[in-house]
């Protein structure tokens, strides 16, 4: 049973939600908050696998409670945005976030990206991630991070391929190599990146030069 927290200000959109996600037999909503320094207290109370967090609420922002929550906890965590070019989802999505959902998504759709978010999986379309990653790298004046020196080639190469968008399944057709392989290298990759997930791994490959925006 994958254990859902539902954190957003608007308390119809929070019973919305709640409604959707109970009716499903795998999920259960295990609490709600109404903004983020709520949401870290409801996270240590519950334990969820997964937490909906909106981006512009009182007190504090989805941004720093992601950024806090990624720091103490296991939870996945899924942002909740109206815009999907929204400057906030690229810095939710470096502080640690696993994807976004658009606020008008369908049900199955939202059902559909906790069940991702749980198994650790991407939670952005391809080109919606390129967009992203593009518009924002492009912006930041930061240093970039660099590679680790253990990173071998097969799984530099692999890294890349994930920039694009590829599923597992798409890189192990690309490489002519089995699926259990390219599950195998993705894990080691996000272990030397020292990264949580595949999106991550994306922003990461991004920051540091190994993809080019654009490209």
């Amino acid at each position: 049973m994958t254990r859902v927290l539902l954190v957003d200000d608007e308390e119809l959109v929070r019973t919305g939600l709640r409604m959707i996600l109970d009716a499903e037999p795998d999920l259960t909503v295990v609490g709600d908050a109404a903004d983020g320094l709520e949401a870290l207290a409801r996270v240590r109370d519950c334990e969820p696998d997964v937490v909906l967090m909106d981006i512009r609420m009182p007190r504090m922002d989805g941004l720093e409670a992601t950024r806090r929550i990624v720091a103490e906890s296991d939870a996945r965590i899924v942002i909740l945005t109206t815009f999907d070019l929204d400057e906030h989802v690229y810095a939710a999505l470096a502080a640690g976030a696993t994807g976004f959902l658009l606020k008008d998504a369908q049900a199955t759709q939202l059902v559909q990206a906790i069940r991702v978010a749980a198994a650790g999986e991407a939670l952005l379309a391809p080109t919606v991630t390129r967009r992203l990653i593009t518009r924002f790298v492009e912006q930041r004046p930061t240093a970039r991070p660099e590679l680790p020196s253990d990173l071998t080639r097969r799984e530099t190469e692999i890294l890349t391929l994930l920039a694009e968008g590829l599923s597992n399944a798409e890189i192990a057709e690309r490489l002519f190599v089995g699926a259990a392989t390219v599950k195998t290298h993705v894990a080691r990759i996000l272990a030397k990146l020292g990264v949580r997930d595949r999106v991550q791994a994306v922003v990461f490959a991004y920051e540091s030069g190994l993809v080019r925006p654009g490209s």
